[in-house]
């Protein structure tokens, strides 16, 4: 008698967190190209506040490498890549929503130059990477990451990518190639421009906003993956990253509309 006494003690006491947890929607999965990360921290601090219930679970790369991960089953919710094109393959590939792809942000290349190298890219532009003093120029690989074919287009445009070519040293992504130039692997780089606001690289080195008619229109987009459990929140995330609070938080990072 006692036990059964004890028993159903136990399970009243367990039983509202374990409906509190079957009540809660299972987390949203978003793989994310790498200039978002920062960005992405604050709107989803952002989305989470105003949907309590919501758990969104981030994961960065490569647009090309996610891409990829999401053709061999990667269990996302949500791509938000660096350009339309690999979110249009996917769609192609009938792996996303009817609800297609939704533009959310347009991207800005930047060159950033170390500030004790005392060189002045808003006289000189890109010709500053010809100067001896920068050994190394970091950047992403284009084969995967948009940002590394803007960067790759860029040199070229200016005609200066032969002249570099051997000096590049590449990150998998766009947030690899800003962090060679936190750990000093190069002293200079194409990155973002979200990126380039990053205190650490702001105390210590020159943006320069590279200019656009050098490199293809950086628009970015995502998409809904037909993997997912629910789309309900994934549609709400989509809502909110194109909408008037989301394109604020973007903007606030260097971000502009689509």
């Amino acid at each position: 008698m006692l036990r059964s006494a004890l028993l159903a003690f136990v399970l009243a006491l367990c039983l509202p967190a374990v409906l509190a947890a079957q009540a809660r929607p299972a987390p949203v999965a978003i793989a994310a190209a790498g200039d978002l990360r920062g960005v992405l921290e604050e709107l989803k601090a952002a989305f989470e506040a105003r949907h309590p219930q919501a758990s969104l679970q981030l994961s960065f790369g490569a647009s090309g490498t996610l891409a990829a991960q999401i053709r061999q089953g990667a269990p996302f919710d949500i791509f938000l890549a660096a350009d339309t094109g690999f979110p249009e393959a996917l769609q192609k590939a009938g792996l996303v929503t009817a609800d297609g792809l939704f533009p959310y942000a347009q991207g800005s290349l930047t060159l950033w130059v170390r500030k004790d190298l005392a060189l002045d890219p808003a006289r000189d532009g890109l010709k500053v990477l010809l100067d001896p003093r920068v050994k190394k120029v970091a950047t992403a690989n284009a084969a995967l990451a948009p940002y590394g074919r803007a960067g790759e287009a860029a040199l070229r445009g200016a005609g200066l990518l032969e002249a570099v070519r051997s000096r590049l040293v590449f990150g998998d992504n766009i947030a690899q190639a800003a962090q060679f130039l936190q750990a000093g692997v190069a002293e200079a780089g194409l990155i973002s421009g979200s990126q380039a606001r990053n205190p650490s690289l702001r105390s210590a080195g020159v943006a320069w906003k590279v200019p656009g008619e050098l490199y293809p229109p950086l628009v970015q987009a995502g998409v809904i993956l037909k993997r997912t459990a629910s789309p309900d929140l994934p549609r709400a995330f989509m809502a909110f990253l194109t909408g008037p609070g989301g394109q604020a938080i973007l903007a606030g990072h260097g971000f502009a509309r689509p």
